[in-house]
């Protein structure tokens, strides 16, 4: 079993091991959540993987300046002023390795923001790597849905719902609110 973690979700792991993330978004309340959940998969043996590089960037806009980051560390994060837009390459390289070698890929959330196609090398790089895995895939999220669209991907993937939350709840074996209603008209 192997987690990957990408996008905006990623900066809170990031900050969880100690790694500067700059002026990225992070979920304050939710790092020592994210340090716990590192623990976790290492006290059980399931591989954890969080960005080693990210493509920083000053702005979140069209033309804004932007870099690749060398291999992150507490020494050496993200700049201050700038933030994570998306997956280093090497971290792309990484993620692709892992995919290959998958049988079963759920996949909720982008990699990084593509709406901006500067930022959008790392999910479509992803999209690609799961669309040639051969794997039963499992896509939950609008946005991911989108990207996939967009990378003309989509009819390449085993199964893709919009609803990220409701596709999380349901694999948790939790009842659905929608289906529950419909199951008690029968």
């Amino acid at each position: 079993n192997t987690i990957l973690i990408g996008g905006s979700m990623a900066n809170t792991f990031l900050k969880a091991e100690g790694i500067p993330v700059g002026a990225s978004r992070v979920e304050s309340d939710k790092v020592g959540l994210a340090r716990e959940l590192l623990h976790r998969a290492k006290q059980r043996d399931v591989k954890f993987l969080i960005p080693i590089d990210v493509v920083e960037a000053d702005e979140i806009r069209p033309g804004a300046n932007m870099r690749n980051t060398s291999r992150l560390s507490p020494q050496h994060g993200i700049a201050d002023g700038w933030q994570a837009v998306d997956i280093g390459a090497a971290t792309i390289a990484l993620y692709q390795e892992e995919i290959a070698r998958g049988e079963t890929i759920l996949w909720n959330g982008p990699m990084g923001v593509f709406e901006i196609p500067e930022f959008g090398e790392g999910t479509i790089a992803i999209a690609e790597a799961m669309a040639q895995s051969g794997a039963t895939t499992i896509i939950g999220g609008g946005d991911s849905v989108t990207a996939l669209k967009q990378a003309g991907l989509a009819a390449k993937m085993t199964f893709i719902s919009t609803g990220g939350g409701a596709t999380l709840e349901l694999l948790e074996g939790k009842e659905l609110p929608g289906v529950a209603a419909l199951s008690d008209k029968t």
